[in-house]
């Protein structure tokens, strides 16, 4: 089973990747905005299902691979590992564009989840985060892979409800401070890819 260590580490990385607003957040934002409180809350859950539903994929995928050799398992986590490198560098490199609230049609909240998870789903970089991020916390000597995949999908998914229900209950103050931190933004974008880097780095140099 995976250790303290390892889960407390999980849990900040995720806090740190949950402070730069994405797609997802301001998918959230726009619907509250439109429906109010509980179109947002289920919108949030929307999207934290269509996680957990990518978590699935990983971990079934990525477990049959481990299970087949240890060397490939390995290739996919350097691969994964390459690609947050890449992420990083990207983030720190771009300029920070403000990002604006999207503009989504209105909808009742039962399609607002609907919406969100198949939004969530059919998201080709939601796909491939999860494939990269996720391996670097498998430890396959502490116990089945498929176990440590699905603990650690449901920590991210529980944080990601949580997270979401937090900015839709606050989502006045919330929207003022967005508006007012352009800097704050700027250096968001940077903090998160120091964070991709350091994950990428970690995996290089971690003994199994």
């Amino acid at each position: 089973m995976l250790e303290l260590s390892t889960l407390g580490t999980f849990i900040l990385v995720v806090i740190g990747l949950f402070l730069v607003p994405g797609p997802a957040v301001l998918l959230t934002v726009s619907r509250t905005i439109q429906g109010g409180r509980k179109t947002g809350i289920l919108t949030g859950l929307g999207i934290a299902t269509g996680d957990f539903i990518h978590t699935l994929f990983a971990a079934l995928g990525l477990s049959a691979i481990l299970m087949t050799s240890a060397t490939a398992f390995n290739l996919v986590k350097y691969a994964g590992a390459i690609y947050l490198i890449y992420m990083g560098i990207k983030a720190i490199v771009e300029r920070t564009n403000k990002q604006n609230i999207a503009s989504v049609s209105k909808a009742p909240s039962l399609q607002s989840y609907s919406q969100a998870i198949l939004a969530e789903v059919l998201n080709p970089k939601t796909a491939i985060f999860f494939l990269a991020f996720l391996p670097q916390f498998i430890h396959p000597e502490k116990g089945p892979a498929i176990v440590q995949f699905l603990l650690l999908g449901f920590i991210f998914v529980v944080m990601s409800c949580l997270y979401t229900s937090m900015i839709v209950i606050s989502i006045r103050p919330i929207g003022r401070l967005m508006k007012r931190t352009t800097n704050l933004g700027k250096w968001s974008g940077k903090f998160a890819g120091l964070i991709y880097i350091w994950l990428g780095v970690k995996v290089a140099f971690q003994q199994r």
